[in-house]
């Protein structure tokens, strides 16, 4: 037979559950009244009004499986237009001609009701049975569970049952409205959580399951670390996010709760409503109005005691024209505030809101954290605000026909404006360079002449003549290349396009840093002169195969104790500390008789000797970088990290 309506897919295995049933020639023995307590073979069963299982001052159940103060079967609206399929929990009079107030422990289709006369049909199930403590379960022709309601549970437990890791009570709606609500109470982590299921959560309670963190069971006495005062039938996870176990008061005739969570009424999230703000005088609307405006929130009803509303609602086509609003003197108490922010400016923040259609206002703190929320529900009055938050408004009038074409014209005028005082600031800046443009040349040179410590200064043509017109290209150096030349005086030089070094460079002398011979600095023209290696730089012998003679043993050691003392040298003995930050094999150059000199200082950092360690931007050259640079906060330390791959690479003939 086919089903009336789909059945939600919350539950992986439902379909099976309500296709089965009765009646069937292989009934088990009724537990009470007549009803069995397990089926086997099903066929097809109705759901039709005269096989009501009737309650008192309920609505109707029509019962499939019974089994001492469980009932399984469809349970329907007093209309009887709405029906779940349920396990429920009841009570018996004394006397066993009353039953009363039958209380849904789960439901297979909360979310899809089915009607008067909804058909189940049959699959290939061996068995369905209701246990004593109020699990269904589908077995198999071996009697192996194939599936069982205690492992999909909805928004109640009863007593023995576990909620395990990965699982979750789901509130409903409302009492009259089983569809899953807004809250849900689960264990992560070891801890129990209890929060609103929206994007992002809201959490507002948290505390530790027990000892064994991977479930909870609800036993006599309590619920993991939730201690009852009392005896209980059941726990449910109400519509309001309140946890609570009930017992069956004869008294009354009814199923009485009390609160399992040790927190106060204020912090739950629709302790006042959405938008209210609750204290310990009540509630109320946020405190929003300045001087001369009229409050921006209206309550419900007469009281706030139902939450509060804006007076002009928001509209996703004119969220340019919207504005934010500081909610003054609340707080709310969103436990996982901080891991599910951005880190974002607050005016970034607001804009991010703005061009969310869902977001309604934003959470902010001192730490650039920022929190966009779809929907605002209670907050609490707090003398000290911690964390600011601010609700999204439209601006004064926003229907009105003209109120864009305004915003138009008023844009176009502070926008012409501006240009023309940007446009006037340009010429006057331009007339005064114009004007010292002469001098500040001059000044310049004069400043490179008289700067203590530089090296020799070269003219470009002279460079020009050294290198043969830079005719002859050793190769790619860090930001430049490399050209060969050969001085009036006769000593061979490497010239290499880059920008000057400053004087604290320029003035360091020592046999294992490479020589920064001059410079040229002349209009855009910038280059530097360094004294010849002869050999190249180190990796040409240590990852060519075919270099011959390959480097001795006692080479390498000579090649690694020149690296050590030239940053022996950088980090102890310069006046500054100098970090070289681009320790690699190609910065390590050779001369005629392979003693090793470090180069290349082009991202170089001072640092002063009293200083131990310097923030700075990642730099270097992959596979030498040390961890540290993951949090910037870096010492001579990534110099060493570096120099350690190279002399691995020195011993082992491979590049990192």
């Amino acid at each position: 037979m086919i089903m009336k309506t789909n059945v939600s897919s919350y539950f992986p295995m439902i379909t099976l559950l309500i296709l089965l049933l009765i009646p069937s020639s292989y009934l088990g023995d009724a537990e009470i009244i007549g009803y069995p307590s397990f089926v086997n073979g099903p066929n097809s069963w109705r759901n039709t009004p005269s096989s009501d299982f009737s309650f008192w001052g309920s609505a109707g159940v029509g019962p499939i499986l019974v089994y001492g103060k469980f009932v399984f079967g469809f349970q329907c609206s007093f209309e009887g237009d709405d029906c779940l399929i349920v396990v429920s929990i009841f009570k018996t009079s004394s006397d066993g001609n009353s039953r009363f107030s039958p209380q849904v422990v789960w439901a297979a289709n909360r979310n899809n009701p089915v009607e008067i006369q909804a058909l189940t049909a049959s699959k290939s199930i061996s068995r369905l049975t209701l246990g004593s403590e109020g699990n269904l379960k589908l077995l198999d022709k071996t009697n192996l569970t194939v599936w069982q309601s205690f492992d999909h549970p909805t928004d109640v437990l009863v007593l023995g049952q576990k909620l395990a890791s990965g699982q979750k009570l789901r509130s409903s709606v409302w009492p009259f409205d089983s569809s899953e609500g807004l809250f849900a109470f689960s264990i992560i982590d070891g801890v129990f959580n209890a929060y609103i299921d929206s994007d992002p959560s809201q959490m507002y309670y948290r505390s530790f399951v027990s000892e064994d963190q991977s479930y909870a069971e609800f036993q006599t006495g309590g619920f993991g670390s939730l201690i009852m005062a009392g005896p209980a039938n059941f726990i449910q996870l109400g519509s309001d996010g309140h946890l609570k176990a009930y017992e069956f008061k004869e008294q009354g005739l009814k199923w009485v709760g009390t609160d399992m969570l040790d927190t106060d009424q204020c912090s739950y999230p629709l302790a006042c409503g959405k938008y209210g703000v609750c204290s310990e005088t009540g509630c109320s609307c946020p405190d929003d109005a300045s001087e001369n405006e009229t409050a921006y929130f209206k309550p419900n009803n007469f009281t706030a005691d139902d939450g509060c509303h804006a007076i002009s609602p928001i509209s996703c086509e004119l969220s340019l024209y919207h504005s934010f609003l500081e909610l003054r003197r609340i707080n709310t108490r969103y436990l996982d505030y901080i891991l599910s922010s951005k880190t974002l400016q607050l005016e970034d923040c607001k804009e991010a809101c703005l061009k969310n259609c869902s977001c309604r206002a934003i959470m902010y703190n001192g730490r650039n954290k920022c929190l966009l929320l779809s929907q605002v529900f209670s907050m609490r009055r707090k003398k000290v605000q911690s964390s600011p938050i601010f609700s999204q408004r439209p601006s004064r009038n926003p229907s009105s026909p003209n109120f864009p074409r305004r915003k138009r014209q008023n844009t176009i005028v502070i926008v012409g404006s501006l240009l023309g005082t940007i446009f006037g600031v340009f010429l006057i800046f331009s007339f005064l360079f114009l004007r010292f443009k002469n001098g500040f040349q001059e000044y310049e040179e004069d400043y490179l002449d008289n700067m203590l410590g530089m090296p020799n200064r070269f003219s470009y043509e002279e460079l020009k003549n050294v290198t043969n017109n830079f005719s002859n290209k050793l190769g790619e150096g860090g930001f430049g290349s490399v050209f060969r030349g050969i001085l009036p005086s006769g000593s061979e030089v490497a010239v290499k396009h880059l920008v000057g070094f400053g004087p604290t460079i320029g003035s360091i002398h020592y046999f294992n840093l490479v020589t920064l011979v001059g410079f040229c600095a002349e209009k855009s023209n910038r280059l530097l002169v360094y004294e010849y290696m002869g050999n190249g730089s180190l990796d040409q012998w240590i990852f060519n195969k075919n270099q011959e003679p390959a480097l001795g043993w006692q080479i390498r050691k000579k090649i690694i104790l020149d690296i050590a003392k030239g940053l022996a040298y950088l980090h102890e003995e310069c006046n500054q500390k100098i970090l070289h930050l681009d320790i690699k094999s190609q910065n390590i150059l050779l001369d005629e008789n392979f003693n090793a000199k470090v180069s290349d200082f082009g991202l170089s950092k001072l640092i002063g000797r009293d200083q131990s360690r310097v923030v700075t931007t990642m730099r270097g050259t992959p596979g030498y970088t040390a961890p540290e640079w993951l949090s910037s906060v870096i010492t001579e330390k990534v110099d060493v990290y570096s120099f350690v791959i190279v002399v691995l690479e020195i011993l082992c003939g491979r590049q990192n």
